[in-house]
Protein backbone atom coordinates (compact mmCIF):
# COMPACT_ATOMS: atom_id res chain seq x y z
CA UNK A 1 0.00 0.00 0.00
CA UNK A 2 1.32 3.40 -0.94
CA UNK A 3 0.00 6.39 1.66
CA UNK A 4 -1.19 9.70 -0.30
CA UNK A 5 0.72 11.49 2.28
CA UNK A 6 3.48 9.51 3.94
CA UNK A 7 3.34 9.80 8.15
CA UNK A 8 6.76 11.71 9.31
CA UNK A 9 5.21 10.78 12.89
CA UNK A 10 7.97 7.86 13.91
CA UNK A 11 5.87 6.26 16.25
CA UNK A 12 3.47 5.80 13.38
CA UNK A 13 6.71 4.46 10.93
CA UNK A 14 7.59 2.37 13.75
CA UNK A 15 4.36 0.42 13.84
CA UNK A 16 4.84 -0.36 10.17
CA UNK A 17 8.15 -1.82 11.03
CA UNK A 18 6.76 -4.15 13.74
CA UNK A 19 3.90 -4.98 11.10
CA UNK A 20 6.75 -5.76 8.93
CA UNK A 21 8.83 -8.03 11.02
CA UNK A 22 5.95 -9.74 12.85
CA UNK A 23 4.76 -10.75 9.26
CA UNK A 24 8.20 -12.14 8.32
CA UNK A 25 8.54 -13.97 11.21
CA UNK A 26 5.03 -15.28 10.95
CA UNK A 27 6.65 -16.88 7.59
CA UNK A 28 9.15 -18.73 9.60
CA UNK A 29 8.00 -20.34 11.97
CA UNK A 30 7.86 -24.36 12.36
CA UNK A 31 5.02 -26.21 11.13
CA UNK A 32 2.26 -28.26 12.69
CA UNK A 33 5.10 -30.72 13.63
CA UNK A 34 7.70 -28.93 15.57
CA UNK A 35 10.91 -29.29 14.23
CA UNK A 36 12.82 -28.85 17.52
CA UNK A 37 13.60 -25.00 16.90
CA UNK A 38 10.47 -23.71 18.52
CA UNK A 39 11.91 -22.40 21.52
CA UNK A 40 14.11 -20.46 19.07
CA UNK A 41 11.74 -18.73 17.17
CA UNK A 42 9.67 -18.11 20.47
CA UNK A 43 12.89 -16.54 21.73
CA UNK A 44 13.44 -14.95 19.34
CA UNK A 45 9.82 -13.36 18.09
CA UNK A 46 9.80 -11.76 21.41
CA UNK A 47 13.12 -10.38 21.33
CA UNK A 48 12.92 -8.60 18.24
CA UNK A 49 9.30 -7.07 18.83
CA UNK A 50 9.72 -6.40 22.47
CA UNK A 51 10.08 -2.53 21.92
CA UNK A 52 13.74 -0.19 20.47
CA UNK A 53 13.64 2.77 18.91
CA UNK A 54 14.05 1.64 15.30
CA UNK A 55 16.66 4.12 14.62
CA UNK A 56 17.86 2.14 11.97
CA UNK A 57 14.91 1.36 10.15
CA UNK A 58 13.84 5.34 10.58
CA UNK A 59 17.42 6.17 9.14
CA UNK A 60 16.92 3.89 6.26
CA UNK A 61 13.54 5.03 5.40
CA UNK A 62 14.45 8.55 5.42
CA UNK A 63 17.37 8.27 3.37
CA UNK A 64 15.57 6.52 0.87
CA UNK A 65 13.00 9.53 1.03
CA UNK A 66 15.12 12.23 0.70
CA UNK A 67 16.41 11.22 -2.76
CA UNK A 68 12.98 10.53 -4.00
CA UNK A 69 12.06 7.15 -2.95
CA UNK A 70 8.39 6.99 -2.64
CA UNK A 71 6.60 5.97 0.27
CA UNK A 72 5.21 2.25 0.08
CA UNK A 73 5.73 -1.10 1.24
CA UNK A 74 8.41 -2.44 -0.30
CA UNK A 75 11.08 0.95 1.79
CA UNK A 76 9.08 -0.09 4.92
CA UNK A 77 10.29 -3.92 4.98
CA UNK A 78 13.51 -3.46 3.79
CA UNK A 79 14.05 -0.75 6.69
CA UNK A 80 13.00 -3.20 9.15
CA UNK A 81 15.65 -5.79 8.03
CA UNK A 82 18.38 -3.64 9.45
CA UNK A 83 16.10 -4.08 12.63
CA UNK A 84 17.16 -8.30 12.40
CA UNK A 85 20.58 -7.55 11.48
CA UNK A 86 20.54 -5.26 15.08
CA UNK A 87 18.87 -8.34 16.89
CA UNK A 88 21.97 -10.39 15.89
CA UNK A 89 24.48 -7.36 17.57
CA UNK A 90 22.43 -7.22 20.51
CA UNK A 91 22.45 -10.65 21.17
CA UNK A 92 26.19 -11.05 20.36
CA UNK A 93 26.99 -7.93 22.67
CA UNK A 94 24.91 -9.15 25.17
CA UNK A 95 27.03 -12.57 25.77
CA UNK A 96 30.20 -10.72 25.11
CA UNK A 97 29.08 -8.24 27.72
CA UNK A 98 27.97 -10.69 30.26
CA UNK A 99 24.52 -8.94 30.57
CA UNK A 100 21.88 -10.09 31.79
CA UNK A 101 19.14 -7.93 30.63
CA UNK A 102 18.48 -6.39 27.68
CA UNK A 103 14.77 -3.92 27.32
CA UNK A 104 14.25 -4.64 30.44
CA UNK A 105 13.81 -8.41 30.04
CA UNK A 106 16.38 -11.54 30.11
CA UNK A 107 18.93 -10.99 27.70
CA UNK A 108 18.43 -13.93 25.10
CA UNK A 109 21.49 -16.22 26.51
CA UNK A 110 19.81 -15.16 29.93
CA UNK A 111 16.79 -16.54 28.83
CA UNK A 112 18.14 -19.63 27.34
CA UNK A 113 20.38 -20.65 30.35
CA UNK A 114 17.32 -20.53 32.86
CA UNK A 115 15.25 -23.07 30.38
CA UNK A 116 18.18 -25.38 30.63
CA UNK A 117 17.82 -25.04 34.49
CA UNK A 118 14.27 -25.03 34.64
CA UNK A 119 14.24 -27.90 32.55
CA UNK A 120 16.92 -30.12 34.49
CA UNK A 121 18.78 -30.75 31.15
CA UNK A 122 22.63 -32.29 31.59
CA UNK A 123 25.43 -30.34 31.54
CA UNK A 124 25.70 -26.48 32.41
CA UNK A 125 23.26 -23.87 32.20
CA UNK A 126 25.43 -21.21 31.12
CA UNK A 127 27.07 -22.91 28.17
CA UNK A 128 24.07 -23.85 26.93
CA UNK A 129 22.92 -20.05 27.31
CA UNK A 130 25.60 -18.65 25.25
CA UNK A 131 25.72 -21.52 22.56
CA UNK A 132 21.90 -20.96 21.91
CA UNK A 133 21.87 -17.57 21.68
CA UNK A 134 24.80 -17.56 19.18
CA UNK A 135 22.40 -19.44 16.95
CA UNK A 136 20.07 -17.32 17.20
CA UNK A 137 21.74 -14.50 16.62
CA UNK A 138 23.77 -16.07 13.78
CA UNK A 139 19.82 -17.12 12.25
CA UNK A 140 18.74 -13.31 12.56
CA UNK A 141 22.05 -12.24 10.43
CA UNK A 142 20.38 -14.91 7.70
CA UNK A 143 16.87 -13.54 8.04
CA UNK A 144 17.35 -10.04 7.84
CA UNK A 145 19.52 -10.82 4.30
CA UNK A 146 16.38 -12.61 3.23
CA UNK A 147 13.78 -10.08 4.63
CA UNK A 148 16.33 -7.37 2.48
CA UNK A 149 16.16 -9.56 -0.86
CA UNK A 150 12.72 -10.24 -0.64
CA UNK A 151 11.91 -6.14 -0.26
CA UNK A 152 9.60 -6.57 -3.01
CA UNK A 153 12.18 -4.09 -5.17
CA UNK A 154 13.79 -4.86 -8.19
CA UNK A 155 16.71 -6.51 -7.90
CA UNK A 156 18.44 -3.50 -9.76
CA UNK A 157 17.04 -1.02 -7.17
CA UNK A 158 18.37 -3.76 -4.01
CA UNK A 159 21.95 -4.01 -5.23
CA UNK A 160 23.35 -0.87 -4.46
CA UNK A 161 21.78 -1.26 -1.06
CA UNK A 162 23.01 -4.51 -0.79
CA UNK A 163 26.32 -3.26 -1.15
CA UNK A 164 26.66 -0.62 1.67
CA UNK A 165 24.40 -3.41 3.91
CA UNK A 166 27.23 -5.78 3.15
CA UNK A 167 29.83 -3.32 4.39
CA UNK A 168 28.08 -2.15 7.38
CA UNK A 169 28.09 -6.29 8.32
CA UNK A 170 31.51 -6.52 8.48
CA UNK A 171 32.30 -2.72 10.28
CA UNK A 172 30.17 -3.88 12.96
CA UNK A 173 32.21 -7.39 13.13
CA UNK A 174 35.49 -6.16 12.59
CA UNK A 175 34.46 -3.25 15.37
CA UNK A 176 33.36 -5.93 18.04
CA UNK A 177 36.44 -7.75 17.53
CA UNK A 178 38.14 -3.97 18.26
CA UNK A 179 36.30 -3.65 21.28
CA UNK A 180 37.71 -7.03 22.69
CA UNK A 181 41.13 -6.00 21.44
CA UNK A 182 40.63 -2.19 23.42
CA UNK A 183 40.18 -4.16 26.99
CA UNK A 184 43.88 -4.82 26.65
CA UNK A 185 45.17 -1.97 24.76
CA UNK A 186 45.71 1.46 26.45
CA UNK A 187 42.67 2.55 27.07
CA UNK A 188 43.16 5.93 25.33
CA UNK A 189 40.33 7.93 24.67
CA UNK A 190 41.68 7.65 20.61
CA UNK A 191 41.34 4.25 20.82
CA UNK A 192 37.71 4.28 22.66
CA UNK A 193 36.56 7.09 19.92
CA UNK A 194 38.06 4.32 17.05
CA UNK A 195 35.71 1.73 18.47
CA UNK A 196 32.42 3.29 18.61
CA UNK A 197 32.77 4.74 15.60
CA UNK A 198 33.26 1.29 13.90
CA UNK A 199 31.33 -0.69 16.52
CA UNK A 200 28.48 1.73 16.69
CA UNK A 201 28.23 5.03 15.02
CA UNK A 202 28.24 3.98 11.56
CA UNK A 203 25.67 1.39 11.68
CA UNK A 204 23.53 3.20 13.78
CA UNK A 205 22.91 6.36 11.31
CA UNK A 206 25.54 6.51 8.20
CA UNK A 207 25.09 3.50 6.96
CA UNK A 208 21.17 2.94 7.27
CA UNK A 209 20.70 5.96 5.82
CA UNK A 210 23.18 5.37 3.16
CA UNK A 211 21.32 1.65 2.47
CA UNK A 212 17.78 4.28 2.05
CA UNK A 213 19.81 6.16 -0.34
CA UNK A 214 21.36 3.78 -2.56
CA UNK A 215 18.05 1.72 -2.63
CA UNK A 216 16.44 5.27 -3.92
CA UNK A 217 19.00 5.52 -6.64
CA UNK A 218 21.11 8.61 -5.41
CA UNK A 219 24.56 9.10 -6.78
CA UNK A 220 27.46 7.81 -5.19
CA UNK A 221 28.77 11.32 -4.12
CA UNK A 222 25.29 11.89 -2.67
CA UNK A 223 25.53 8.66 -0.54
CA UNK A 224 28.79 9.20 0.45
CA UNK A 225 28.04 13.08 1.63
CA UNK A 226 25.50 11.34 3.99
CA UNK A 227 28.59 10.59 5.91
CA UNK A 228 29.28 14.32 7.37
CA UNK A 229 25.86 14.06 8.64
CA UNK A 230 26.00 10.07 10.43
CA UNK A 231 28.94 9.95 11.31
CA UNK A 232 29.17 12.45 14.46
CA UNK A 233 25.59 12.07 15.22
CA UNK A 234 26.33 8.38 15.14
CA UNK A 235 29.27 8.99 17.31
CA UNK A 236 27.24 11.38 19.74
CA UNK A 237 24.53 8.46 20.34
CA UNK A 238 27.14 6.29 21.31
CA UNK A 239 28.74 9.14 23.91
CA UNK A 240 25.38 9.40 25.07
CA UNK A 241 24.55 5.06 25.49
CA UNK A 242 28.37 5.29 27.56
CA UNK A 243 26.79 8.01 29.99
CA UNK A 244 23.39 5.71 30.24
CA UNK A 245 24.91 2.46 30.96
CA UNK A 246 27.17 4.81 34.63
CA UNK A 247 24.35 7.24 35.31
CA UNK A 248 21.34 5.73 33.64
CA UNK A 249 18.03 4.67 35.29
CA UNK A 250 18.09 1.18 34.97
CA UNK A 251 13.49 1.46 34.89
CA UNK A 252 14.15 3.97 31.66
CA UNK A 253 16.64 2.14 29.72
CA UNK A 254 16.49 -1.39 30.17
CA UNK A 255 19.91 -1.97 31.24
CA UNK A 256 21.62 -2.46 34.68
CA UNK A 257 23.68 0.65 35.41
CA UNK A 258 26.31 -1.65 36.57
CA UNK A 259 27.50 -3.66 33.73
CA UNK A 260 29.30 -1.50 32.17
CA UNK A 261 31.31 -0.70 35.49
CA UNK A 262 31.91 -4.39 35.89
CA UNK A 263 32.99 -5.33 32.71
CA UNK A 264 35.12 -2.76 32.82
CA UNK A 265 33.91 -1.25 29.26
CA UNK A 266 36.83 0.89 27.63
CA UNK A 267 34.62 3.86 26.96
CA UNK A 268 35.12 7.45 26.65
CA UNK A 269 34.00 8.26 29.65
CA UNK A 270 36.21 5.90 31.49
CA UNK A 271 39.20 6.60 29.46
CA UNK A 272 38.84 10.65 30.08
CA UNK A 273 38.07 9.54 33.75
CA UNK A 274 41.11 7.94 33.99
CA UNK A 275 43.24 10.33 32.13
CA UNK A 276 42.10 13.56 34.57
CA UNK A 277 42.34 11.98 37.74
CA UNK A 278 44.68 12.20 40.53
CA UNK A 279 46.96 9.57 41.51
CA UNK A 280 44.54 8.60 44.61
CA UNK A 281 41.19 8.68 42.44
CA UNK A 282 43.09 6.59 39.70
CA UNK A 283 43.84 4.11 41.86
CA UNK A 284 40.14 3.81 43.29
CA UNK A 285 39.51 3.20 39.46
CA UNK A 286 41.86 0.97 38.68
CA UNK A 287 40.62 -1.13 42.20
CA UNK A 288 36.78 -0.69 41.26
CA UNK A 289 36.22 -0.46 37.77
CA UNK A 290 36.51 -4.02 36.32
CA UNK A 291 35.24 -5.78 39.45
CA UNK A 292 32.60 -8.47 38.18
CA UNK A 293 31.52 -8.08 41.74
CA UNK A 294 30.96 -4.10 41.98
CA UNK A 295 27.92 -3.17 44.44
CA UNK A 296 26.15 0.05 44.42
CA UNK A 297 28.49 1.40 47.10
CA UNK A 298 31.27 1.18 44.64
CA UNK A 299 29.66 2.03 41.77
CA UNK A 300 28.86 5.48 43.52
CA UNK A 301 31.93 5.74 44.57
CA UNK A 302 33.22 5.35 40.88
CA UNK A 303 30.57 7.97 39.52
CA UNK A 304 31.78 10.40 42.48
CA UNK A 305 35.33 10.33 40.62
CA UNK A 306 34.29 10.57 36.85
CA UNK A 307 31.98 13.87 38.04
CA UNK A 308 34.29 15.10 40.45
CA UNK A 309 37.45 15.45 37.45
CA UNK A 310 34.96 16.14 34.65
CA UNK A 311 34.84 13.28 32.45
CA UNK A 312 30.74 13.48 32.47
CA UNK A 313 30.63 17.06 31.45
CA UNK A 314 33.67 16.72 28.79
CA UNK A 315 31.66 13.45 27.52
CA UNK A 316 28.14 16.20 27.51
CA UNK A 317 30.52 18.20 25.54
CA UNK A 318 31.47 15.99 22.68
CA UNK A 319 27.97 15.00 22.10
CA UNK A 320 26.90 18.26 21.90
CA UNK A 321 30.04 18.95 19.65
CA UNK A 322 29.22 16.07 17.27
CA UNK A 323 25.20 16.81 17.28
CA UNK A 324 25.97 20.44 15.94
CA UNK A 325 28.51 19.13 12.86
CA UNK A 326 25.68 16.96 12.64
CA UNK A 327 23.09 19.28 12.29
CA UNK A 328 25.25 21.63 10.03
CA UNK A 329 26.09 18.83 7.52
CA UNK A 330 22.20 18.16 7.25
CA UNK A 331 21.72 21.51 6.10
CA UNK A 332 24.26 21.44 2.84
CA UNK A 333 22.38 17.83 2.22
CA UNK A 334 20.60 17.85 -0.96
CA UNK A 335 17.50 16.41 0.62
CA UNK A 336 13.95 16.02 -1.09
CA UNK A 337 10.61 16.37 0.66
CA UNK A 338 10.22 16.24 4.32
CA UNK A 339 13.49 14.11 5.01
CA UNK A 340 15.46 17.15 6.38
CA UNK A 341 13.17 18.03 9.06
CA UNK A 342 12.56 14.14 10.00
CA UNK A 343 16.08 13.68 10.13
CA UNK A 344 16.99 16.50 12.66
CA UNK A 345 13.75 15.42 14.76
CA UNK A 346 15.50 12.00 14.51
CA UNK A 347 18.65 13.37 15.60
CA UNK A 348 17.21 14.75 18.54
CA UNK A 349 15.75 11.74 19.51
CA UNK A 350 18.87 10.06 19.24
CA UNK A 351 21.13 12.47 21.34
CA UNK A 352 18.75 13.04 24.07
CA UNK A 353 17.41 9.51 24.30
CA UNK A 354 14.10 10.94 26.34
CA UNK A 355 11.69 11.59 23.45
Amino acid sequence: MTLAVAPTDPALLRDRFDAALAAFLRGRRPGRSDDGTGDVHAVLRRFVLAGGKRLRPLFCYWGWRGFGGPDGQPIVVAAAALELFHAFALIHDDILDRSELRRGRPSVHRIFADLHARSGWRGDPEAYGRDAALLCGDLCVAWSGEMFHGCGLEPARVRPGLAVFARMRAEVIAGEYLDVVSALGDGSVATALAVIRMKTARYTVTRPLQVGAALAGAAPADVDALTAFGDPLGDAFQLRDDLLGVFGDPAVTGKSNLDDLREGKPTVLMALARESADPVRAARLRALVGRPALDEAGAAEVRGIVEAVGARAAVEGMIRARADAALAALDRLPLAGPARAALADLAARAIDRSR
